[in-house]
């Protein structure tokens, strides 16, 4: 069976809640799963970042109106995601029941043969099969989005850090699994990279992250920079909001940088894709130095000219 029909058949029949989330790879700073990898390699990353997305769409409330993943994996759609709370806490608490069942159905992925209910489980499980893939990186995202619903602020960074340890640095990791190319340095510099474009997607989510009541910037930074939350929710960045922003985004730079040699240790298409990740993640950051480091209006976007820069730079192994 080609990758293509593999593909075309773990869409098929998985329902308007899948193919929502799954057109959302079109948002990120880096490509999901470009068309110059082999068919299995695109078929495999799909599915884990179907898995991925989902997570964090039942972690933000952001899931598709109509109930139908509740439903999939037997939690009352009435109770989740269509229905206002009368609370955060409630919001919450039915987040974290959904994360629950979703951590279950994702066991029915390595455990018997029952199988899972999502389908976005189900396209995951012939990857899992494939790739001798293990559940730790899943469980860790879960993990990640459990974190979410309890903790809204991070007093230092290495608090931040840990939190993508368990938020982003698993993705890394299994697209190392998938392409059969995990080595312990190359976990370590891809690592390094799965943090710092995290730290850039918290930075571009500012404004929207503050909505959910949520603040991805240590708060020692704050303090030093006499940033205060309601600084975070003007319409545009003072000087302290930028100067603050400036210093996170180094931070992320900095990550780029140690991360950068994975890219020259693989080869051929492998080698395009990982400077893709490394190139989206600068051209980020170049918008968002372009904006005067004002975050708060929106995500800054890079151009495609700004892209296709950054990624001839990852590729050449340029810092």
């Amino acid at each position: 069976m080609t990758g293509d029909r593999v593909a075309g058949e773990r869409a098929a029949g998985s329902g308007v809640q899948t193919r929502a989330t799954l057109d959302k790879a079109a948002q990120e700073n880096f490509p999901v799963a470009p068309f110059f990898l082999p068919r299995a390699w695109r078929a495999d990353l799909i599915a884990v970042y179907g898995f991925a997305r989902l997570v964090d769409d039942i972690g933000d409330g952001d899931l598709a109106p109509g109930g139908a993943d509740a439903r999939a994996l037997g939690v009352d759609p009435e109770i989740v995601g269509g229905t206002a709370r009368s609370s955060a806490a409630e919001s919450g608490a039915d987040r974290l029941a959904m994360l629950d069942a979703f951590e279950a159905d994702l066991y029915r992925v390595f455990e018997g043969s029952e199988g899972p209910r999502h389908p976005l489980l189900r396209a995951l499980r012939p990857t899992v099969r494939r790739c001798q893939l293990t559940p730790e990186p899943f469980l860790a995202l879960i993990e990640a989005n459990r974190q979410d619903q309890l903790v809204s602020r991070y007093a230092t960074y290495d608090d931040l850090l840990a939190y993508c340890e368990l938020s982003a640095n698993p993705v890394g990791r299994l697209v190392l699994a998938i392409t059969g190319t995990a080595s312990p340095e190359r976990v370590r510099r891809s690592d390094a990279i799965c943090t710092a474009l995290q730290i850039v997607e918290h930075l571009q989510d500012v404004s929207e992250d503050l909505g959910r009541d949520r603040i991805y910037l240590p708060a020692e930074d704050m303090k030093r920079f006499q940033v205060t939350e309601a600084d975070l929710a003007a319409r545009t960045a003072g000087a302290s909001v930028r100067a603050l922003v400036a210093y996170e985004a180094e931070r992320a730079w900095r990550l780029l940088n140690e991360g950068t040699p994975l890219v020259g240790s693989v080869h051929g298409r492998l080698r395009l894709l990982l400077g893709g990740f490394v190139g989206g993640g600068r051209a980020a950051l170049r918008a968002i130095e372009a904006a005067g480091h004002d975050v708060l209006p929106g995500p800054p976007k890079p151009t495609r000219t700004r892209r296709l820069r950054e990624v001839g730079a990852a590729l050449r192994g340029e810092g």
